[in-house]
């Protein structure tokens, strides 16, 4: 074995933590291979390397013969006994059988040898290390791009983001130094690969777990997420200690903790909602700041129906439907939103009435009337005091029509006073 071999034996010893042994092993077992081809069928051949010059020979078991019929597992007499004064024929005897220029083959069958080895070793170390890390942050630098996957460096190791456990808002380049959620790490034919993710809601779980002491020492819980990374998070908490608020430990002073959470999301919103387990209660937590006029549960189904006013609508929905579907995720209850048409429902009907009390009176039109209660002109008093060109604008009639709704209103309101 030359110096090259065993200056790298104290390198990768040294640099790799990797056993001299577990090297010297493997190579062994490659050069007694090489042997095996050199020598031939030789009886229990065997190699001994010496682990500090790095001098390599080949000892094969050999009979004790008076005659050699088959020389791969015999040995003459005569020849034995330079080897062994006192030999006896039959006896077993094990010689060396170093091929001539056997060093050169060996040597570069080591080198070989020892290099597959402790690629083999990486990959072991590869996953020993990572193999309890799923679910942890670590943080590597962006080395290169396979297509759409994005390779990172975490020092020793290599790992890998899927593009679709990237956040598709963000843009990495090589150089850029990241962080990821550990998702798992997979044994698999070519050795162990570690996933990454910054999408993945559990990202958000550990940097708040990080950022927040109290959630680290589970004096505040966390509930639930939902995510759409590069968008927006809902995140539920509670405490069962009454004296913390969870809301505002997440939120920290002057908001502090959630905007270095935010700050690494690359300015994702992130909702912070009290978890409550009364789902209207939690449910209307998780709207805001929609305001809700009402809120209706089939539990069968779990569903939730919420009305909202008009001007609310699109905020309670949200962006796309994001707010209501995250809400949704939030709570594991099918949410749907509808504008409150209560309202609307009763001012009609109040116009349906007094649109129904002209029409009796005047003698015209159901049609004509909500027009004219609908433009502000709702009693025959009003009718009868008002300019006839009023009546025509505002219905879209001619002023001789006008003119006609008015005298009625005069005469029904005449009648009407002097019955009173």
């Amino acid at each position: 074995m030359n110096s090259e071999i065993l200056a790298g034996l104290d390198f990768f010893e040294r640099d790799k933590g990797i056993k001299r042994e577990v090297l010297l092993e493997a190579i062994n077992n490659a050069v007694l291979a090489a042997a095996r081809k050199a020598v031939g069928p030789a009886k229990d051949l065997r190699v001994d390397i010496d682990p500090k010059s790095g001098e390599m020979k080949v000892y094969a078991k050999l009979i004790v013969v008076e005659k050699v019929e088959n020389k791969h597992d015999e040995i003459k007499f005569d020849l034995a006994k330079k080897f062994k004064n006192d030999v006896q024929l039959g006896e077993e005897l094990e010689v060396p059988v170093t091929p001539r220029d056997f060093g050169r083959i060996a040597a570069q069958t080591a080198k070989q040898a020892m290099m597959q080895r402790i690629r083999q070793a990486e990959k072991e170390m590869i996953y020993d290390e990572f193999k309890d890390r799923a679910g942890e942050i670590v943080s590597g630098t962006v080395r290169r791009f396979e297509r759409l996957d994005v390779v990172v460096d975490l020092g020793k190791f290599e790992a890998v983001m899927p593009n679709k456990e990237r956040v598709q808002t963000e843009d990495y380049n090589v150089g850029d130094r990241i962080r990821a959620y550990v998702v798992a790490v997979q044994n698999g034919a070519r050795g162990p690969e570690i996933i990454i993710s910054r999408s993945h809601p559990n990202f958000v779980r550990r940097l708040f777990e990080t950022e927040v002491s109290e959630i680290a020492d589970h004096t505040v819980e966390i509930k639930g997420i939902a995510r759409e990374a590069g968008h927006r998070t809902k995140i539920a908490v509670w405490s069962a200690n009454e004296k913390v608020d969870p809301v505002g430990a997440c939120v920290g002073m002057r908001g502090a903790r959630v905007k270095n959470i935010v700050r690494e999301l690359n300015n994702e919103k992130v909702d912070i909602i009290r978890w409550s387990a009364d789902t209207k209660e939690f449910v209307l937590e998780a709207l805001k700041p929609a305001r809700v006029k009402s809120v209706t549960l089939d539990d069968s189904k779990k569903n939730i129906l919420i009305k909202v006013d008009e001007d609310q609508l699109s905020l309670a929905i949200g962006k796309r439907g994001q707010n209501a579907r995250l809400t949704s995720r939030l709570t594991g209850w099918d949410i749907n939103i509808e504008q409150d048409k209560s309202v609307i429902e009763d001012f009609n009907e109040r116009v349906g009435k007094a649109a129904k009390t002209l029409a009796d009176a005047l003698s015209i039109e159901q049609a004509v009337a909500v027009s004219l209660v609908k433009g502000g002109l709702s009693t025959l008093e009003t009718l009868a005091e008002v300019e006839p060109q009023d009546i025509a604008d505002t219905v879209g009639v001619s002023l001789e029509k006008a003119t006609e709704i008015q005298t009625a209103a005069k005469r029904a309101s005449g009648s009407l006073a002097s019955t009173q």
